[in-house]
């Protein structure tokens, strides 16, 4: 069992940045890939990021050239940096990783984003 915890999240104004980032309690070194969602109230997850264990990238339409995904072995951490942030990138952004298929089987509990306009 894995535990997944994200920091970095909260308020900021429109064109600003912040980054996320998801502390591995065990070893992320085996790990497929490891991916970032996002959900808004009364919508489905969405599928942000995504990394694989050997580095290749991607992202959602909505967010490619401002998001950019990155995975640190060594110290078992992924992160989020976000950058243009717009009002519309406002959620609860989780972690996800484990196993071989997207979604991945571990969760963290979510850390809120929150753009002003």
């Amino acid at each position: 069992q894995v535990q997944l915890v994200e920091s970095g999240g909260g308020l900021v104004q429109a064109g600003g940045s912040l980054r996320l980032s998801c502390a591995a309690s065990g070893s992320i070194r085996s790990f497929n890939g490891m991916a970032w969602y996002r959900q808004v109230p009364g919508k489905q997850r969405e599928l942000v990021a995504h990394i694989t264990g050997g580095g290749t990238t991607n992202y959602a339409d909505s967010v490619k050239g401002r998001f950019t995904i990155s995975r640190d072995n060594a110290k078992n951490t992924v992160s989020l940096q976000m950058n243009s942030l717009k009002p519309e990138d406002t959620a609860v952004y989780y972690c996800n990783g484990g196993g071989r298929n997207l979604p991945y089987i571990y969760w963290g509990q979510g850390t809120q984003v929150s753009v002003s306009s």
